[in-house]
């Protein structure tokens, strides 16, 4: 099985002395994990970074069996943004959550365009917003529709916050997720109930009953916005 592609790295550990697992995320075989050797050297190491765009040869003796990846740099992501723990803790979270719930060697499209225009557009003033939605956008290609937009018919008053009960499951959400904008209030307050909205239905859709354990990334994440 031999195969080559552009994909993004989602996450990496360490194999034996100087070698990395590595999982990525391509547009053509969806998530695929393989061997990285020499993955500790000091010249690999640097740019085998979660997030950072990666050129990838793969090579395996079966479909059953872990392949092997030589690898190129082609966009660095990550280390643009070492200094801003936000929106690296944002990269962590995103990539933490596509390496958990995305599937083995199941392309996705939609998720991987989705998720590359996020990456590219992480350095905007409004991206923690773009992130939130990138999640609500995750959560329904992933099956679960939250249907948002039947509720914008009966929150008539305009209101900042708005309850609204799904599958048994009450939660407060901001209104501009029902309608879908970006909103001009920037508040913490606003961030913090959008993103925990967003975690409790991954919570309750994905992680609780896969016995799944959450990203701690992404509690940081949210904790930012405290």
């Amino acid at each position: 099985m031999i195969w080559e592609d552009e994909c993004y790295l989602l996450s990496k550990r360490k194999f034996r002395e100087s070698a990395n697992i590595i999982n990525i995320f391509t547009k053509k075989k969806g998530k695929v994990g393989g061997i990285v050797y020499g993955g500790t050297s000091r010249k690999i190491r640097n740019y085998l970074q979660v997030s950072n765009k990666l050129f990838v040869s793969h090579t395996s003796k079966s479909e059953s069996r872990i392949g092997y990846f030589k690898t190129e740099l082609i966009k660095p992501i990550s280390p643009l943004y070492f200094s801003d723990k936000q929106r690296t803790s944002a990269l962590i979270s995103v990539c933490s959550l596509l390496d958990i719930l995305l599937p083995d060697s199941q392309p996705n499209k939609k998720i991987y365009d989705s998720f590359e225009k996020l990456l590219n557009s992480i350095n905007l003033e409004n991206w923690i917003f773009l992130y939130i939605f990138f999640e609500l956008n995750l959560i329904k290609e992933l099956g679960y529709d939250t249907n948002l937009v039947e509720y914008s018919l009966t929150n008539k008053n305009n209101e900042v916050f708005f309850k609204i009960k799904i599958d048994g499951y009450v939660y407060e959400i901001p209104n501009y997720l029902i309608l879908k904008t970006i909103p001009n209030d920037v508040s913490n307050p606003l961030i913090r109930k959008s993103l925990y909205f967003t975690r409790q239905v991954m919570l309750n859709k994905f992680f609780i009953p896969n016995n799944l354990l959450f990203p701690k990334s992404r509690v940081i994440l949210e904790n930012y916005f405290n």
